[in-house]
């Protein structure tokens, strides 16, 4: 039950066209960045686009709004887009880093790939040129591992899943959880599609992720 409606989530990510959110980057000027206010810069596909809702409805935005109980002037930058691959993100990331100067670089990408049959060493030589990137701008790196339909085989599943972490661990990149855990499973949570997480799923998205991402804000800026 869990891979069948994980093929289906992976799947509908490639048949959603690619398009840039309401929040993206539009602007000319780089912000001052103020001490203890760290900003985090999301790279995703449609699961981190909140398709099917308003962007302030979306894991991303709520993600801001928790992070502002501890850091005020904490910003999330989503600069995720529908059907984007690690090509895509790698060939967006430079851009987004000079203008945003995050702390912290969240990359969501992958799923595409594995559609596709994207080879995995490049892949995977993808995610470690993004995390590469950012940490060449002083910004650590939240690796989010995505899940490959097994019909695809289990070589090619294997080294799929591999290649998350490898990247991670050959970059000190930070190996993340899968932020649909206990969430893909359940038709409750996701929309009429079976392929996307509700806009009452989006807080349990939030809740994965936020502790991994507040320790890692916490440790750069004591650092």
């Amino acid at each position: 039950m869990l891979h069948a409606l994980r093929v289906g989530l992976l799947l509908g990510l490639a048949l959603i066209p690619a398009s840039w959110p309401a929040n993206a980057s539009d602007s000319t000027s780089v912000p001052v960045e103020e001490p203890g206010s760290p900003r985090v810069l999301v790279l995703g596909d449609s699961i981190s686009a909140a398709y099917g809702m308003s962007l302030e409805q979306g894991w991303a935005a709520l993600l801001e709004r928790q992070l502002k109980e501890t850091w005020d002037d904490s910003q999330v930058i989503n600069a995720s887009i529908s059907g984007d691959t690690s090509a895509g993100g790698l060939r967006r990331l430079p851009d987004l880093l000079e203008e945003h100067r995050p702390d912290l670089v969240v990359i969501e990408l992958g799923g595409n790939d594995g559609l596709r049959g994207y080879p995995t060493q490049k892949l995977e030589a993808n995610l470690t040129e993004m995390a590469e990137l950012a940490a060449q701008v002083g910004a650590d790196v939240l690796l989010l591992p995505m899940e490959i339909p097994p019909n695809y085989g289990p070589r090619y599943t294997r080294s799929f899943r591999e290649s998350f972490q490898r990247a991670a661990s050959n970059t000190d990149s930070t190996l993340g959880p899968f932020l649909l855990e206990g969430i893909a499973t359940d038709p409750a949570l996701m929309q009429d599609d079976g392929i996307h997480p509700t806009v009452e799923a989006q807080p349990m998205i939030t809740r994965i992720l936020q502790p991994v991402i507040e320790e890692l804000l916490g440790q750069h800026t004591s650092s």
